[in-house]
């Protein structure tokens, strides 16, 4: 069948990468791509209803939609309306990422372990709140602001700077509401899991790290790299997970009625008090998706047929036992200001070591491929154990150099400290 995969980015690139490898793929289109993408036809639409018809004059068998803003926008909705099949929420599930305070009223009323948190749509009040309850806390912007709306404030002036920020547009609409949450302690972990409203499958456990700079320092970021799995995800863990946050999503998204035909990630930390969630996303994350399909052995494209035709529970996902890692090649100053049209070298040698280059900030000029955004490039390995996979995700890191180049040095550190 022929595939269509909305997004750009590094998720996006290792969801082709994986559904090209299926006997089922027919034609592979991306909208809009990048020129990672080896056998993908680019598509040059951003309109949902353009999209749509494309896919029905292309004979499209399946969309997979990778970025939240076109899922909160309803492009699912669209194209059922017109009989295609698509992987994602509709519009009104995905308001479970696209806003926090939908998420955690969702959290509440099905008995999901979360942190306490409160909403206010002012200044003055949410300043008030802060004086009540002192730092560390937590400040959202409730709305998507890819990655970068959330600020863990060690102290109150921090926060308040936070609050302040978010009322006055740093993060546009998206922090037009704001939620001051309970700070959690203890290890993250991603959970990422297919459902078709009947039934929910996870995928392999993974940890991204969020902070900029080496030592879980600077500035939150959409994700310096990532590995999979995350030791801090035992058996025994898995269990409690499945009971007291995947179970309950099942039951609360069946309560609530919603059309939930895609993915759902449940951000979370494993406190001492067992796992709370700490965010839903309802998408691949980014890097995790990376480190994650390099290590399926099924066929995704199987898999997410089943997800959009409600038959997922006839669906057996199988592994390798390999661990795998992503590191982040970003752009100098992300992320904040950064500069572009840097050209990139040594992209075959590190494929040449055994890694894949996952592409998320590319693209080509004059026949060089440049630097096209914060995080540039997801440089991703597997290795016979987790210190193996970093060994070999950072031997391919060194093939590659562009001016201005930055990555964390540690990826992995925790699971490498467990050994």
């Amino acid at each position: 069948m022929n595939v269509l995969i909305i997004g750009g980015g590094g998720r996006e690139h290792a969801i082709a990468w994986k559904i090209a490898q299926s006997p089922l793929a027919g034609k592979i289109y991306c909208s809009p791509g990048n020129p990672g993408m080896k056998n993908v036809e680019a598509v040059p639409l951003t309109d949902l209803n353009e999209l749509a018809e494309f896919a029905s004059s292309h004979d499209i068998g399946l969309t997979m939609v990778g970025p939240e803003a076109t899922l909160c926008a309803g492009i699912a909705d669209i194209f059922r309306a017109k009989g295609l099949r698509i992987v994602g929420p509709d519009k009104v599930a995905a308001q479970l990422e696209g806003s926090k305070s939908f998420a955690k009223e969702f959290m509440r009323r099905h008995g999901l372990p979360t942190a306490d948190a409160a909403v206010f749509t002012d200044e003055a009040s949410a300043l008030a709140y802060l004086k009540k309850k002192g730092a560390p806390i937590v400040v959202k912007a409730d709305g998507l602001a890819a990655g970068k709306g959330v600020v863990v404030a060690m102290t109150e002036q921090e926060a308040a700077d936070a609050i302040h920020a978010c009322f006055d547009g740093a993060f546009g609409a998206a922090g037009a509401s704001v939620l001051l949450e309970e700070c959690l302690f203890g290890e993250e972990a991603s959970i990422i899991a297919l459902c078709d409203g009947k039934t929910i499958i996870p995928l392999a456990s993974s940890q991204d790290h969020k902070r900029a700079y080496d030592g879980d320092t600077g500035p939150n970021t959409g994700g310096m790299g990532a590995y999979s799995p995350a030791p801090v995800v035992t058996p025994e863990l898995w269990k409690t997970i499945d009971q007291q946050i995947l179970a309950p999503f099942l039951k609360g998204v069946q309560e609530d009625k919603l059309d939930f035909r895609g993915i759902i990630y449940a951000g979370l930390m494993v406190t001492d008090k067992g796992p709370k969630v700490l965010e839903f996303n309802v998408r691949f994350g980014d890097p995790e998706t990376q480190a994650i399909l390099t290590r399926l052995k099924s066929d995704l494209l199987e898999a997410l047929v089943a997800v959009a035709d409600g038959c997922l529970a006839e669906v057996k996902l199988e592994w390798y036992d390999e661990p795998s890692v992503c590191v982040v090649l970003a752009s100098n100053g992300y992320p904040g200001h950064y500069e572009k049209g840097k050209p990139i070298s040594g992209l075959d040698d590190a494929e040449k070591t055994g890694a894949v280059v996952f592409h998320a900030g590319t693209k080509l000029a004059d026949g060089q491929i440049v630097t096209n955004g914060g995080r540039v490039l997801g440089v991703t390995a597997r290795g016979k154990d987790i210190a193996a996979a970093v060994q070999n995700a950072y031997k391919a890191v060194a093939c590659i150099s562009w001016e201005g180049m930055q990555y964390r040095k540690d990826i992995a550190h925790r699971a490498l400290e467990r050994r």
